[in-house]
Parts: C-alpha cells; sequence; structure tokens
C-alpha cells in the first residue's frame, strides 16, 4: 500500500472507477445478447425494441468514457445489420 497521501486517494477513486466501468460493461453485454437472442428467435419487433435500448445504452458508455466512440459505433453498425437481415 503506498505512502503518499495522493497516491491512496487514486487507488481509491480507480477502485470506484473500476467498478463502475465493470457495471456499464456488464449491462452492455447483457443489452447486446438480448438483441442477439432476439434476432435467433427471429421476433422483429423484439429485435427492433432491443436494438434500441442496446444502442442507447451503447451512447451513454461512450459519453461515460467506458467504450471509445469508434467500438460503440461498430457495434451499433453490427446489430443493426442483423435487426435489418430478418425484415428482408
Amino acid at each position: 500500500m503506498a505512502n503518499i497521501k495522493s497516491q491512496i486517494k487514486r487507488i481509491k477513486t480507480n477502485q470506484a472507477r473500476t467498478e463502475r466501468n465493470r457495471a456499464h460493461k456488464s449491462e452492455l453485454r447483457t443489452s447486446i445478447r438480448r438483441v442477439r437472442e432476439a434476432v435467433e428467435s427471429g421476433d422483429a419487433t423484439a429485435a427492433a425494441d432491443a436494438l434500441k435500448l442496446a444502442s442507447t445504452k451503447l451512447d451513454k458508455a461512450v459519453s461515460k468514457g467506458v467504450l471509445h466512440a469508434n467500438q460503440a459505433a461498430n457495434k451499433k453498425s453490427a446489430l443493426a445489420k442483423k435487426v435489418g437481415s430478418l425484415s428482408k
């Protein structure tokens, strides 16, 4: 453990941020999984609703600094492509 006061504070804040980021990422993975499950079941309306929720969560993760903007954009694009394939 560090002896320097500022370093002790940095360790505490890093732990808090790590836990917060972990929670955000877990929510993201869950919402993305729900989109994939809806696509696999063939339910277009459920997939579209799940995609909307997942896109919102991805955008929020970017604004919080949990994900890089390009990574979120790639995930949204891939999910939208899967959902779009249902309507054909």
